[in-house]
């Protein structure tokens, strides 16, 4: 018998992409989301869906019997963080704390999306530090209760569905507007900050992996291994550059290491940036 699965954030990029594999892969599909970022263009219509903020939906709506949650809502991005700290925190830390509280008392699992942001430093930025007190809430959890709980670190991510939302939208997601309206290509700093992308469907296959085996508040990176600086996928783009000032609380270089996840789980990314770049550009051409 399939299994029924909750994925918070399921509207958004990320969370409607792994909606849609784990409803190919047979799994019954449940969704909450706000609708503060995610699309309703990104249903798919063989899931449920609870249009409300996480907290309110687990702790008064939801009627399925859940084994799985994959808790992907989040108030994401660095730069919006520094002005509102206190949203970040009640989405991030507080309905995380909501989340393993459902998922103790109804027996779940719990996949938590992580950010690889923490690396360079927890108290980088209100959205880092709140990404890692949330993962200190899974361990309080998993230590205390014995809740089984399991952190995936994302890095940058790319792909369908990538969201453009103006000066913070992804860089990739980025570029590709930029080529397609004749635009130069914009770098914030110098440009030789180097980042690990990570397509999504690489990004959902080792979520759903991870969600086939009981942990400990364990941690693993989702991503490639391998870095590029901004300049580099710059030229990939093939486009006119313009630089911009450098912006406060960001890495300057992010790369997985996924020797742990590979070995604990078997996977491995398969998709290759320069292939999706490629790609893109003979489309846009």
């Amino acid at each position: 018998m399939s299994k029924t699965v909750l994925v918070t954030g399921g509207l958004g990029f990320i969370g409607s992409n792994l909606v849609d594999l784990l409803i190919e892969k047979g799994y019954q599909v449940v969704v909450i989301d706000n609708l503060s970022s995610g699309s309703r263009s990104n249903m798919n219509p063989k899931a449920i869906y609870y249009y409300d903020d996480v907290s309110v939906a687990l702790q008064s709506k939801l009627k399925e019997n859940i084994e799985i949650i994959f808790h992907l809502a989040a108030e994401a991005r660095i730069q919006p963080s520094f002005k509102s700290p206190l949203l970040w925190f009640r989405s991030n830390v507080e309905a995380t704390a909501v989340v393993c509280d459902y998922a103790k008392n109804n027996n779940c699992r719990v996949v938590y999306a992580g950010s690889s942001s923490c690396y360079a430093g927890k108290y980088m930025n209100p959205y880092t530090f709140t990404k890692k007190q949330a993962e200190e809430v899974c361990r309080m959890y998993s230590e205390v209760f014995n809740l089984s709980t399991v952190t995936a670190r994302f890095f940058n991510v790319y792909g369908p569905r990538n969201p453009l939302i103006g000066e913070f939208t992804p860089i990739i997601a980025k570029f590709e507007e930029k080529i397609k309206n004749n635009q130069p290509l914009t770098i914030v700093g110098n440009g030789e900050q180097r980042r690990d992308f990570t397509h999504v469907y690489d990004i959902c296959e080792g979520l759903i992996e991870l969600s086939k085996q009981e942990w400990k508040a364990d941690i693993f990176n989702l991503g490639t291994g391998t870095n590029y600086s901004i300049n580099e996928l710059a030229d990939m783009f093939d486009g006119e550059k313009i630089y911009l000032p450098a912006r406060p609380g960001e890495a300057r270089e992010t790369r997985a290491d996924i020797t742990k996840t590979t070995l604990k789980t078997g996977w491995k990314p398969v998709h290759k940036l320069k292939d999706y770049i490629k790609e893109k550009l003979n489309e846009i051409k």
